[in-house]
């Protein structure tokens, strides 16, 4: 599974050099062993009608490529739905919710099963989003929205019954490249749906990324965010002040992730990943904190 960041238009090396103040973060893929009870105190301080929330500046790893074993000192991690959660921390399970994944296989089932589902244009032809490969979620209307609420609402259930805390609903952005055939509006009626449903298994919701739903917060049911390079596009102090620095923070290049942490190091959780957000067992493996 590769980074959900949108924007991206190539990929990048990044360099393993340790800065200032950071640590490297390796890992390896092993076992996992449970966290001391001190640990897991340090995990989650804070709770939203008996949901458990994420600390301010936990230490944070950006899991989705593939489940290893936290490096020191991580506090919370991301992972694939389909992946077990890290034992003792606060664990993100992420659900890709508005677009399907890029393989063969699963685009071929959503057209035998669901094809009403995926959104096509004038020509009939399939949405996709050009960079990863993977076609557009139709969110357009109330019915479809329940349709699809049936398909991926058992996702997020099924996050809950793996013992995870928290969703991160990828690609809310996806009415941006939808050629105008969906609005901001559909992407926040739909992750409403989702974000009922997941406070309902007793999860917290993460607003994946885009700004411009920032104003629909409340109304939505987000209770904190994961933003991918919020540092790069300038969007941190954003998020930041909108969900009270419970914000996990990805950036994919070194530049950025140095900026970020000498501005807000101190108040953000901020992870340098690669941009395949491989585990360490692949050569271009890339895991920092501030």
């Amino acid at each position: 599974m590769l980074s959900k960041t949108i924007r991206y238009t190539g990929t990048l090396a990044l360099s393993m050099a340790v800065i200032t103040g950071c640590s490297s973060g390796a890992s390896k893929s092993e076992p996992e062993k449970p966290s001391t009870a001190a640990e897991q105190s340090m995990t989650v301080k804070s709770s939203k009608d008996g949901i458990r929330l994420p600390e301010a500046n936990a230490s944070f790893d950006y899991q989705i490529g593939g489940p290893y074993t936290p490096p020191d000192g991580v506090r919370a991690v991301s992972r694939d739905r389909t992946a077990k959660p890290a034992p003792g921390l606060y664990n993100v399970c992420y659900v890709n919710a508005f677009q399907t994944q890029p393989s063969a296989k699963d685009i071929a089932w959503w057209k035998e099963k669901h094809d009403d589902l995926l959104l096509r244009n004038d020509d009939g032809e399939l949405v996709v989003d050009g960079p990863w490969k993977e076609p557009l979620l139709d969110v357009s209307d109330e019915d479809k929205r329940k349709d699809l609420l049936d398909i991926i609402g058992p996702w997020v259930d099924g996050c809950a019954t793996s013992g995870y805390d928290a969703v991160e609903l990828d690609n809310l952005d996806s009415f941006e490249r939808s050629q105008d055939m969906l609005t901001k509006e559909d992407t926040a009626a739909f992750a409403k749906l989702l974000a009922t449903r997941a406070h309902a298994k007793g999860l917290a919701v993460a607003q994946k990324n885009t700004t411009d739903l920032l104003d629909q917060r409340k109304d939505i049911g987000f209770d904190f965010a994961v933003a991918e390079e919020c540092a790069h596009y300038k969007e941190c102090p954003a998020f930041m002040k909108a969900y009270d620095n419970k914000v996990f923070a990805i950036e994919y290049e070194k530049e950025d992730y140095t900026a970020a942490c000498k501005a807000w190091g101190k108040e953000l959780s901020i992870n340098l990943r690669d941009r395949d957000v491989h585990p360490p067992t692949k050569e271009d493996y890339v895991s920092e904190r501030c």
